[in-house]
């Protein structure tokens, strides 16, 4: 091999190493810019420690916002879920859809929950204290977590295909704190997938993308999102054929609106064809469980979405 063939297949392995570390960043979203751990933290979060009893600083704060995982960055709960249960550690009766995992603690007899992204521990999970009507309590240490201010914190819902690989491209955008799958645009309360695939809805499969106004614009959310799909296709997504695969951005206000509109406008005049509809957003109702963080969970790739860059 001469010299020229040798340093050309050096770059190019170099060229795969970057895009290989390119990607595992994006898979742990924001972790790396998170700032280090105290050792606190690290006693809880990567040992399994315990902070004490109404020692933390979420314990009795009650502001409106978004918790999220204080090593990775992820959306874990909503403040609408937190209650005061009186037990010395922060409780919601609600995690973000698919955000926390549950499992067998080694003591054997109470279930630990770890963030679904990162594996950082948050705390235990504990059912049938009627403490809510939902009859749950995510018992969370202080320390595990981080808070965004409700003024902060953007939801944009957007409908391109299979919710699976939408949510799993549009959750590693830096900025993005979350995304979970779901329904929207139908008129079925609470539908059911069987029910939204046997087409009788009118619900498309959407996804509600959390993200940090102060790192990402509602507009960049946009933009991202007619990047990983084909917005010309109008039967479906890919191999995917029929009315819950259709393209959908749901706004919830007239700026919103306005925004979707602009970016759909733009790219006619660069001569795309775009089928993408502008709807207002009536509902979102979030998808069975098994639907969330599918590809996260089976370790497999979007089979019909990727990114091509065009803005």
């Amino acid at each position: 091999m001469s010299l020229y063939r040798r340093l050309s297949f050096a770059a190019q392995c170099f060229g795969v190493f970057i895009i290989g570390l390119m990607a595992a960043s994006q898979v742990l979203g924001d972790a790396n810019m998170q700032r280090p751990l105290t050792e606190m933290e690290k006693f809880v979060i990567e040992n399994k420690g315990t902070e004490r009893p109404f020692s933390g600083k979420f314990n009795d704060f009650f502001d409106k916002g978004l918790y999220v995982c204080r090593k990775c960055g992820k959306a874990l709960f909503e403040s609408s879920g937190k209650f005061k249960s009186g037990c010395g550690w922060p409780s919601f009766d609600e995690a973000v859809p698919g955000a926390v995992r549950r499992t067998p603690d080694a003591d054997g007899v109470r279930t630990e929950i770890t963030c679904a992204f990162c594996g950082a521990h948050l705390g235990h999970v504990f059912e049938g204290e009627k403490m809510t009507p939902k009859d749950t309590r995510y018992c969370v240490n202080s320390v595990s977590m981080d808070f965004i201010p409700e003024e902060f914190v953007g939801r944009a819902y957007v409908a391109g295909g299979c919710f699976w690989g939408v949510e799993a491209l549009m959750a590693d955008r830096s900025g993005v704190l979350g995304a979970v799958s779901g329904y929207s645009g139908g008129s079925v309360e609470n539908p059911t997938y069987a029910q939204v695939c046997a087409g009788n809805t009118g619900h498309l499969e959407c996804v509600e993308i959390f993200f940090d106004r102060r790192k990402i614009s509602y507009s960049d959310i946009l933009r991202r999102f007619f990047e990983i799909h084909d917005f010309s296709q109008v039967d479906g997504q890919g191999p995917d054929k029929g009315e819950q695969y259709l393209s959908a951005v749901f706004c919830s206000n007239a700026e919103e609106m306005k925004e979707a509109l602009s970016i759909a406008e733009s790219l006619k005049k660069r001569g795309y064809s775009v089928a993408t509809k502008i709807l207002p957003l009536k509902n979102f109702y979030p998808a069975e469980e098994y639907h969330q963080k599918y590809y996260l969970k089976s370790g497999k790739k979007p089979y019909c979405h990727f990114r091509r860059k065009i803005f």
